[in-house]
């Protein structure tokens, strides 16, 4: 299983929001944003401190996938 962050991008370009403006938001490093554009591992802390300044739930920002999907 791997995780995947489109929904997170998808939520971003529906708030007509950059990954800049993410990061001022939420109070991330560029480094985190970097990491989550790459479908990395993240800390719980950061997808909480984006799903408040998103006003969402978690399963709204990121979803596991099986690895082979990841691919596609």
């Amino acid at each position: 299983m791997a995780i995947s962050y489109k929904k997170l991008w998808k939520l971003l370009i529906d708030k007509d929001m950059k990954k800049k403006d993410l990061q001022c938001a939420a109070g991330i490093s560029s480094a985190s944003v970097t990491k989550l554009g790459k479908n990395e591992n993240v800390n719980t802390e950061i997808l909480q401190k984006i799903c408040t300044a998103l006003n969402c739930d978690v399963s709204d920002i990121m979803e596991m996938l099986p690895d082979e999907d990841l691919q596609k």
